[in-house]
């Protein structure tokens, strides 16, 4: 028969990504069988033969020999099952009574309306079948670094290709506030979440998560990838601050060390990376009175009071120490509270200055919710307040600046 090409047939089908030959082999003949069924009524007596590497796809039809009278009077004659045999002796006189013949389908004798909707299915079935094997690859590589090229930026998401052209979506709240980018830069982020949407598969890329921070650290060093070093937790305020509890089951191995590098050559690359992100690595431990003390580096910590039941930590410092403790933003602290697991409360060392006042000694003219507020930055006496500035206790407090000035004019007021 004049075979049917069905890549100049179907040149958008040149190349099928994720679908293996068998898979594309059966979408084909489960295709064009359905067709035969709508045209002939089944497809029982075809055969379909394909060739993918020349795109060639052959039908043949095979129907059963019968004699004129039955094929005249019966209403069991099936034109499309059955020949007479006078017409089968027209294509070969040698033809008898019950044997089979078998005869070409040209894509032709469909018609063009059913060649329309053979098209159509077989586009909807690769569709979907892309569609499936998209979904699937990535959502066994959820937790896995990708790299890909900024498509099209949007007010509230990117659109990010990866090397196979597959869409993936980066949301704004996903990005670290510093991000900013442009259609062809290149980006790294983890797989987040793989979810189907109106039968397509959605991809949602991270770097805020505290995995693409991991990733990162296995990435760039190797005993943490071969897993002599362990990452016990991982908490993070995107672009602003990190911390890294690491652990070690090899006693010759520094888990800081390693994972900081000679001259914070191994840090340096991921730092770069979360856009001048502060990494602090800490040693792990047991013990939860020293965990809190490193977990608030690099302040210097004077003495811890822990309570186990409510989950809070006193923790008492130098003046000097107090800033760093809390952080820029109050970062530090909050941090350090997530890693630990203890709502931390700072104070100041009570023998470093008996000339400072207590701030419950101004209940009287400074309103609870003020003071409150004031205690919860680390900020419990007169002078602690006064030695920092009016925009950081804005930044630390949410208070608002009028207020901040108010309650440190009756404050200095007492030092006068």
């Amino acid at each position: 028969m004049e075979s049917i090409n069905l890549i100049e047939s179907f040149s958008e089908f040149k190349e099928f990504k994720n679908i293996d030959r068998p898979t594309m082999m059966s979408i084909l003949e489960d295709v064009f069988r359905s067709a035969l069924a709508k045209k002939y009524g089944s497809d029982e007596n075809f055969d379909i033969i394909i060739n993918i590497d020349k795109g060639d796809l052959e039908i043949w039809q095979n129907r059963e020999i019968v004699d004129d009278e039955f094929a005249e009077d019966s209403f069991d004659f099936d034109e499309n099952k059955h020949i007479s045999l006078t017409d089968a002796q027209k294509i070969d006189p040698d033809f008898e009574i019950g044997e089979d013949i078998t005869q070409p389908v040209r894509l032709e004798d469909f018609g063009r309306r059913a060649v329309l909707a053979v098209r159509q299915n077989l586009a909807s079935r690769i569709m979907d079948l892309e569609k499936d094997g998209i979904f699937k690859k990535y959502q066994e590589r959820v937790g896995d670094i990708i790299t890909g090229e900024v498509y099209q930026i949007w007010k509230r998401e990117i659109l990010i290709l990866d090397d196979e052209g597959n869409e993936l979506i980066l949301p704004k709240v996903e990005q670290i506030p510093s991000d900013f980018y442009k259609k062809g830069d290149t980006v790294r982020a983890v797989v987040s979440k793989v979810e189907m949407k109106n039968n397509s598969p959605v991809i949602v890329l991270s770097r805020v998560s505290p995995v693409f921070l991991e990733r990162l650290f296995e990435m760039e060093v190797p005993e943490v990838f071969d897993g002599l070093i362990t990452i016990k937790k991982i908490v993070r305020e995107p672009g602003e601050r990190a911390k890294v509890a690491v652990e070690s089951y090899d006693d010759r191995i520094d888990p800081v060390g390693a994972c900081v590098g000679m001259k914070g050559s191994r840090i340096h690359g991921i730092v770069r990376e979360l856009k001048n992100e502060n990494i602090d690595v800490i040693n792990f431990t047991t013990n939860t009175s020293l965990f809190i003390t490193r977990a608030l580096s690099p302040a210097k910590i004077t003495s811890v009071k822990i309570d186990e039941e409510s989950k809070r930590a006193e923790v008492f410092l130098k003046p000097d120490q107090v800033s760093l403790a809390i952080g820029k933003g109050g970062h530090n602290i909050k941090l350090a509270g997530k890693l630990t697991g203890y709502e931390i409360d700072v104070y100041r060392d009570s023998d470093v200055d008996t000339d400072d006042v207590d701030l419950e000694e101004f209940a009287d003219e400074i309103d609870a919710w003020v003071l409150d507020a004031l205690k919860a930055v680390g900020c419990d006496t007169a002078k602690s307040v006064l030695e920092l500035t009016t925009d950081d206790l804005v930044k630390r407090t949410d208070l608002e600046e009028e207020t901040i000035k108010e309650v440190k004019e009756i404050l200095q007021a007492e030092f006068e």
